[in-house]
């Protein structure tokens, strides 16, 4: 049966989509964020601490709201915790630029090409309109 794409879990094993945040497109697209700045931040040179923390606990801020907000009952609330999980992406892409401005990475590890043809790492999941809309 395989392994579901977002999930990464075995279908077989009756594991996709247990959760309503599994079902979400921009769900799947923050976690393959996640997978990318976990490579993109091992990249950086000593001495960048800063960055690498704020880029990890933000790009971990936007799958753990997203889900947070899927299993929200109101609209009010749900809207709420999208918010949040949109800004923390507005707040990946603030540090990638950060990356790019002082020149600490190769521009191509920050091209589109870097993060599966999609555009820029945090920048695709932030101007994903769903479910933030």
């Amino acid at each position: 049966m395989g392994k579901d794409e977002g999930t990464g879990r075995d279908k077989a094993a009756g594991w996709a989509h247990r959760f309503d945040h599994e079902k979400l497109d921009v769900y799947a697209a923050a976690l393959e964020f996640t997978a990318w700045r976990r490579g993109l931040v091992r990249r950086l040179p000593r001495g960048n601490a800063d960055l690498t923390d704020q880029i990890t606990r933000a790009g971990h801020s936007i799958a753990l709201n997203i889900a947070e907000g899927s299993g929200e009952f109101s609209a009010a609330d749900k809207a709420r915790f999208f918010r949040m999980a949109r800004r923390s992406a507005t707040e990946c892409a603030a540090a990638l630029d950060l990356i790019r401005r002082e020149h600490l990475l190769p521009i191509e590890v920050l091209d589109a090409d870097a993060f599966g043809g999609q555009p820029l790492g945090a920048r695709g999941v932030a101007s994903t309109s769903a479910p933030f809309t």
